[in-house]
């Protein structure tokens, strides 16, 4: 029973789509914006880094306090955590107050991951995205690099963390909530995993 209320908290504090909620205030629908993902960056985009930062703050916050209050105030550990872990990160991407049509579900991702980890993996995850970031950029001289190969890092990105979590011999709860968070990045970043799949189709053909 404790689980199942954890759970729901989880899952209802995750769908609470704060930087959607912020554009609206700030006059802005982020739907139209970028790639139309309801998330603190496009936030940031239409409505400058103070909503932006805002935006990142609460996305973030509600992933790791909800998690961080069922482990010190309702003593859930071990594989009880696996239900929890994900309802953030689920309530975010699927949230019912935009009927489903939630967020790609990155801030929230960072903060599960600070709440369960003491910001380890979080950490982890943020210098394998910044190398990943370096690298495109080399790649690319410098010039500006398009959205779609932003999510295609991400992915990757959340990928390799299966790696970290591997080689640190992380508890076995960690790699379940790693597989459905992986799997939800997936989801959620469908559009730019296409664009790159088409792209090296074009350039395979002769």
């Amino acid at each position: 029973m404790t689980v199942l209320f954890w759970t729901l908290c989880a899952f209802v504090s995750g769908s609470l789509m704060f930087s959607y909620w912020l554009g609206r205030w700030a006059r802005h629908n982020l739907r139209s914006v970028g790639d139309g993902n309801p998330g603190a960056l496009n936030l940031w985009q239409a409505a400058g880094y103070r909503l932006g930062l805002a935006g990142i703050v609460l996305d973030f916050g509600k992933g790791y306090g909800i998690v961080l209050a069922a482990r010190h105030l309702g003593g859930v550990e071990g594989y009880a955590l696996i239900p929890i872990g994900l309802a953030p990160i689920v309530g975010h991407a699927f949230s019912p107050f935009l009927k489903g049509r939630g967020g790609k579900a990155i801030a929230v991702t960072f903060g599960v991951w600070s709440a369960l980890s003491r910001f380890e993996v979080s950490l982890a995850l943020a210098i394998i995205l910044a190398i990943s970031q370096l690298v495109m950029k080399i790649v690319h001289k410098w010039k500006p690099i398009p959205s779609q190969i932003d999510g295609q890092q991400v992915v990757l990105g959340v990928l390799l963390l299966g790696v970290y979590l591997l080689v640190r011999g992380a508890p076995a709860a960690w790699f379940w909530i790693w597989a459905g968070n992986a799997a939800l990045i997936v989801v959620k970043h469908q559009r730019e995993l296409r664009a790159g799949i088409g792209k090296k189709k074009k350039e395979a053909q002769p």
